[in-house]
This record gives structure tokens, C-alpha cells and sequence, in this order.
């Protein structure tokens, strides 16, 4: 699987579980989140794996290590993208490394391991 086609596929499986939350009273934030991120899941799997998005994302080691793992944003990149509900689905991928950074950042100035 290439690193755009494991980005789209964490992105629908994100996009499923919003899906899959029944709130009576959110007032339609799941279907915006789930749309918004069906959306982006379409959008990264037509980019190629040297787009710079795509290795912005492996920098910010979304891909391990050794930059060919699954797609796995960490903690703080999975809650942004839990509570994603719009714009442009670029917009998404380029919030990711600074969240994961600023993460990161509060971990080491509490003494906490990184995610």
C-alpha cells in the first residue's frame, strides 16, 4: 500500500467512526466531520507518494520511523482530525505536523513522553 493510499484509508476509517456516532442533539457536526473527511480520504488518494503533503507527513512521522508504516498521526493528529468539520481537504494535511508538533512540544516542556 502506498503512503497516499494508507493516509486515505486512515482518513475513511476516521471518517466511519463519526459515522457510526449517534448523537440526537449535535446538530449535524458527525455528518459535517464525516463528509469533510470522506472528502480529504478522496483527496489523498489521488496524491502521489513524492507530493509534498505526502512527505510533510512522513517528516512529521506520520509513517514511523523509517517512513514506511501504516499512516498513524499520533494522539494530537488523530484529535484534530476527529474534530475536523470543513475546508479544503489540503488544509487538514497541513494542520497535522503542526499539531503533532506543538504535541510534542507540551510533552517535553511536562516531562511526558511524546505519542
Amino acid at each position: 500500500m502506498s503512503r497516499s493510499e494508507s493516509l486515505a484509508a486512515y482518513l475513511r476509517a476516521q471518517a466511519r467512526r463519526c459515522l457510526d456516532r449517534v448523537e440526537s442533539d449535535d446538530g449535524g457536526c458527525n455528518a459535517r466531520r464525516t463528509l469533510a473527511l470522506l472528502d480529504a480520504a478522496a483527496y489523498a488518494g489521488g496524491l502521489a507518494d513524492d507530493d509534498p503533503l505526502i512527505l510533510m507527513l512522513d517528516q512529521a512521522g506520520c509513517y514511523g520511523p523509517l517512513g514506511c508504516e501504516a499512516f498513524d498521526p499520533g494522539e494530537a493528529g488523530t484529535r484534530l482530525v476527529r474534530t475536523w468539520e470543513g475546508a479544503e481537504p489540503h488544509e487538514l494535511l497541513l494542520s497535522l505536523p503542526a499539531a503533532i508538533t506543538a504535541a510534542g512540544r507540551r510533552d517535553q516542556e511536562h516531562g511526558t513522553r511524546p505519542c
